[in-house]
């Protein structure tokens, strides 16, 4: 399938005049429009208050038959204002062309009616922090990234103490919460200088607080860090550390629930009558309480309750200095308990507990749309529209996964087309500021290794160049630049292998510096808009456009037919692709295009 000659407008600044647009001050759209396309007029419709209005599309001179990007120097260009009202103003392109009428939406273009919710969006609602679009992240689990110096003795009562580099960790069944290595974050700070090689400027650190696991997602204090960890001082180091180096720290937050061992759950459950008793999900004839997935030491936390409203906003306003914003646990549940559902009242409140600047990401396995271009969370972990396709795409011809986040049936295979289909319908139902701001990530901490989906180096690589190379922000899960693997986000924790060469591998360690250090240079992939451009079973083809130039990306999974390149495309990164576009695969391959 190709797309080159396709109509084609995205939310990138390419194609929109402002990314912080205000109610009532108008916004230009520009739509380009290959003559092969056939438009002969154009309007934008926009959702005013409910109700559509049409703007007419004039031709723009100073683009139509320029090589904007470097790209299409035979291109027709149109313009149009619209000046949103609402918070969120949806519109789409209706275009009259040679073939009869069709409407351009974010979801594609189409010669029949279909409805709003595939259409681009202005989201009028305070932007998020300049800083996050254009970031890389690096995930630390604290107990297995490093230790500054012995274990603690004795170790604390629920531990299973674990030796670092000779016992293996513990994948199912008893013992895995209860494994400890030991990680601090005086080891965080002693591998800065290896995580900012990478190209990441921003670390995040799954729970810091006192718990009974491991994992901390089941805390007991939000007030101090565990000292296991090295207390509040260490993490004053190790923020001190990174904004020292120009870098940032994120915390994450459980604020669905907290751990039966916290104050608050200990005085609602010992006396009925103790106003933290109405901060949980109590039932009044058995004294049960509701929880998360039905583990009794996570009790869920009733948002309903002004208490939890107002103590969860100073945990967020207790913690402003050192983190500089947080992810949020399991926000897709956060609020939400049968036919209550404060979501957005939550997620709204605690955006506007942090300071300007502050990012404020959630956790969502499937399909964040609707919580998403709110006054609340400004993206996602995008593991529905950006992790579960790229596995599908690039899995092991043998996997013997059982499931992908809960979905049964394990890692389904599917072909380039299929791929596509599910990025782009995702990208569809989010604005672009969503999509950028969300977490492009290949695993975690809750999945098996990219490696270990893959099965092998060359097609881990592949994923590696789409994560650098598509619009949303990078997240790279600590290990994962040296091959490690895993079949489960338990057997993911590995603890680093800092002291065991024979588990890194030198070539994957030098790929993730080579493809995130290309993200981190080059405008058009922290801030370009994307135009599709070639898809099939084995190779998908796009462009990162911007003003001054295009950056042309060719991902395949096997080797293919050459590409046909502009005459002043310059290779700039070569997986397996030659200068003519003739390529190897597994491979990923960018050039430049700048124009002449």
């Amino acid at each position: 399938m190709r797309f080159l000659d396709l109509p084609h407008h995205d939310g990138s600044p390419l194609y929109v005049s402002t990314q912080a647009p205000e109610p009532g001050a108008p916004v230009t759209l520009w739509l380009r429009a290959p003559r092969a396309a056939g438009v002969t007029a154009a309007h934008v419709r926009a959702v005013h208050d409910g109700e559509p209005r049409y703007a007419r599309a004039a031709p723009d001179p100073a683009r139509t038959g320029r090589p904007v990007g470097g790209y299409g120097a035979g291109d027709d260009w149109w313009r149009a204002e619209v000046t949103p009202v609402n918070p969120v103003t949806r519109y789409r392109f209706l275009l009259e062309t040679t073939g009869g009428q069709a409407w351009l939406t974010a979801a594609g273009l189409f010669a029949h009616d279909v409805p709003d919710s595939g259409d681009f969006r202005l989201v009028c609602h305070e932007p998020p922090p300049a800083w996050m679009a254009g970031s890389i992240v690096y995930q630390i689990f604290p107990d297995r990234f490093a230790r500054s110096g012995p274990m603690p003795d004795p170790a604390p009562a629920w531990a299973l103490p674990r030796d670092w580099d000779r016992d293996p960790v513990i994948p199912s069944g008893p013992g895995t919460a209860e494994q400890f290595y030991g990680g601090d974050l005086d080891g965080v700070v002693r591998h800065l200088g290896h995580i900012e090689s990478l190209g990441a400027d921003t670390v995040y650190l799954t729970p810091i607080f006192p718990a009974r696991s491991n994992h901390r997602y089941d805390a007991a204090d939000f007030d101090r860090v565990d000292p296991l960890l090295g207390g509040d001082a260490a993490l004053r180091r190790l923020a001190d550390a990174l904004h020292g180096r120009g870098m940032r720290l994120l915390g994450d937050i459980t604020a669905n629930h907290t751990g039966d061992a916290h104050a608050w759950f200990t005085a609602a459950v010992s006396d009925v009558r103790a106003p933290e008793r109405d901060m949980y999900y109590f039932d009044p004839d058995t004294g049960d309480y509701e929880s998360w997935w039905g583990f009794k030491s996570l009790p869920k936390l009733n948002w309903g309750s002004p208490l939890v409203r107002d103590r969860m906003r100073q945990v967020l306003t207790r913690w402003t200095g050192p983190f500089d914003g947080w992810r949020v646990d399991v926000a897709n549940m956060t609020g939400r308990f049968g036919a209550d559902d404060h979501n957005h009242e939550a997620a709204a409140l605690l955006r506007r507990a942090l300071p300007p600047g502050a990012a404020f990401v959630a956790e969502h396995n499937h399909d964040a749309s609707s919580d998403l271009d709110r006054d609340g969370w400004h993206g996602t972990m995008n593991y529905g529209g950006f992790t579960r396709p790229v596995w599908s795409w690039l899995r092991a011809g043998t996997l013997g996964l059982e499931h992908f986040l809960g979905v049964p049936g394990g890692v389904p295979r599917r072909d380039g087309l299929a791929v596509l289909a599910t990025l782009r319908s995702f990208a569809s139902h989010l604005s672009w500021r969503s999509l950028v701001h969300s977490w492009q990530l290949l695993d975690s901490h809750d999945t098996p290794r990219i490696r270990t989906v893959t099965g092998s180096r060359e097609r881990h690589l592949v994923a590696l160049g789409l994560q650098a190379t598509l619009p949303g922000t990078p997240m790279v899960f600590a290990g994962s630049e040296f091959g490690l693997t895993g079949v489960n986000g338990e057997h993911s924790r590995t603890p680093m292998p800092w002291n065991r060469p024979a588990d890194r591998d030198p070539a994957t360690l030098a790929a993730y510096r080579d493809l995130l250090g290309l993200r981190r240079r080059e405008p058009a992939l922290r801030h370009g808009g994307l135009r599709w451009l070639h898809a099939d079973a084995d190779c998908l083809v796009f462009a990162r456009e911007t003003y001054e130039e295009t950056l042309l990306v060719c991902a395949r999974r096997a080797p293919g037919a050459p590409l046909a390149l502009p005459a002043h495309a310059d290779l700039v990164h070569n997986g397996g692709d030659t200068n003519d576009g003739t390529g190897d695969g597994p491979s990923l391959s960018v050039w430049r295009v700048i124009g002449r």
